[in-house]
C-alpha cells in the first residue's frame, strides 16, 4: 500500500513534561506510534510510565530503546530525518512540507544540548526555516509533523489504513 508511515522518535530526554507533551502532540496529530530512545533521568523513572499509560488508554503504540541506533535498527525506515539546528543541511519551510514516501523516522531531541555529531549522521539533519535557535521538541515536532500530515496520505492514523 503505497502511502507515508511517519514514526516519531524523541531521543535524549530527561524532562517528563517534554516527554508528555510530546507524546500528547503525536498522539492528537493522529500518529499511531512514537518511540523514544535514550530516556534517562525523570523521564525514564516516571515519564515512561504516564505515557505508557497515555498510550495504552488511547489504543496506540509506545516503544522504549536504549539508543538512536536501535531504533533505526529495528524500524529500518526509509529515511530519517534527524531534527538538528546544529547539523541542518536542509531547511523544511512548515507552508510546503517536504513530500515523503514509505517509512520515515523523524527524530526530535528531548535534551537541550543538539545532537551529537555521530547522532546527526544517522539520517538527514534537518529544521524548521525561520527558526534561529532551538524551540524544544514539543514545539519543533508540532511545526514539522503537523504539515506533513495534512499534505499527504498517512497510513497508520485512526480509520485509515494499517501501521504495515
Amino acid at each position: 500500500m503505497p502511502g507515508l508511515r511517519l514514526v516519531p522518535v524523541l531521543h535524549n530526554v530527561s524532562s517528563i513534561q517534554r516527554l508528555v507533551d510530546t507524546a500528547k502532540l503525536v498522539y492528537a496529530l493522529g500518529l499511531r506510534e512514537l518511540v523514544v530512545t535514550k530516556a534517562y533521568g525523570a523521564a525514564a523513572q516516571h515519564g515512561l510510565a504516564e505515557v505508557g499509560r497515555l498510550a495504552y488508554k488511547l489504543d496506540r503504540g509506545f516503544f522504549v530503546l536504549p539508543d538512536l541506533r536501535d531504533a533505526v535498527e529495528l524500524i529500518r525506515p526509509d529515511k530519517v530525518l534527524i531534527v538538528s539546528l546544529e547539523h541542518a543541511r536542509e531547511r523544511l519551510d512548515p507552508a510546503r512540507p517536504p513530500t515523503l514516501e514509505g517509512v520515515v523516522m523523524i527524530v526530535f531531541n528531548g535534551g537541550d544540548p543538539d545532537f551529537a555529531a555521530h547522532e546527526a549522521a544517522l539520517g538527514e539533519p534537518v529544521y524548521i526555516d525561520g527558526v534561529d535557535q532551538r524551540l524544544g521538541a514539543p514545539a519543533e515536532a508540532a511545526l514539522i509533523l503537523y504539515p506533513i500530515i495534512r499534505a499527504s496520505s498517512i497510513s497508520g492514523r485512526p480509520g485509515e489504513g494499517s501501521q504495515g
